[in-house]
């Protein structure tokens, strides 16, 4: 029987959750959830999720949320190949520990300077984001990309070792995620480009290409955007982010 998943490919998490199940072949349907048009607030989600996030998942009358839980449960019902959540101990735990580290750093510096930053803000709620935040936005995420060359990658081809695992998978869709603003967070950095392009690989291009296809276009969507839909959680937004 094919999971359900719920998703909006304009969230990291979901992205993660949708290649990670298109790469292996696991039985799947989608269920588009739109965070702009505020679905997940919709009756029929709330009882798939009472937390309100995405990605979502339901297997009959199990339900699940968190892309980390939703992967991990994926990856041992339809017994992926080992590299992704290798039996190893000390491998295992190097994912554990990335993807116990990423919510409070890369995931969160990431999300300062993607839409809800340099274009959410700015472009439909269109209130200035003043030049320091900016500047401490930037300064945060370089952080955490400093940390995840030096301190995750190190001289490995991967985070657990030299495969592709589910730490790779969580960490590119939040590396890419401020690319879609324009930030080049790729330039002089060799080791993450080098990275990013084994990731890729690994993944297969067509796929890559195709999930992040919406949020790469964002930059133009966003300005047609009626900033009226997001009155509701404006405050919410920019007491976030400003």
């Amino acid at each position: 029987m094919a999971v359900e998943l719920y998703l909006d490919l304009l969230s990291q998490p979901c992205r993660s959750v949708l290649i990670f199940a298109k790469k292996n072949n696991i039985p799947h349907e989608v269920r588009n959830i739109s965070l702009m048009d505020g679905e997940q607030y919709g009756d029929h989600f709330g009882k798939i999720s009472l937390i309100r996030k995405v990605p979502a998942l339901r297997d009959g009358d199990f339900t699940l949320t968190e892309s980390p839980a939703i992967l991990l449960y994926l990856a041992q019902k339809f017994q992926t190949p080992e590299h992704w959540y290798p039996a190893d101990l000390q491998q295992r735990a190097r994912i554990d520990e990335y993807l116990s580290w990423q919510h409070c750093a890369l995931r969160l510096h990431g999300s300062k300077l993607e839409t809800e930053t340099e274009l959410m803000i700015p472009e439909v709620l269109h209130v200035e984001v003043p030049k320091e935040k900016m500047e401490a936005a930037v300064e945060q995420l370089s952080g955490s990309l400093n940390l995840l060359e030096e301190k995750f990658l190190q001289d490995r081809p991967f985070i657990a070792g030299g495969h592709i695992s589910l730490a790779d998978l969580v960490a590119i869709v939040e590396v890419m995620q401020p690319v879609a603003c324009g930030l080049d967070v790729f330039g002089g950095r060799p080791k993450l480009n080098a990275w990013r392009d084994r990731v890729q690989a690994a993944i297969g291009k067509e796929l890559f290409d195709e999930v992040h296809q919406n949020i790469l276009g964002s930059q133009e969507r966003v300005k047609e955007m009626d900033g009226s839909m997001l009155e509701s959680s404006k405050a919410n937004m920019l007491n976030l982010f400003m």
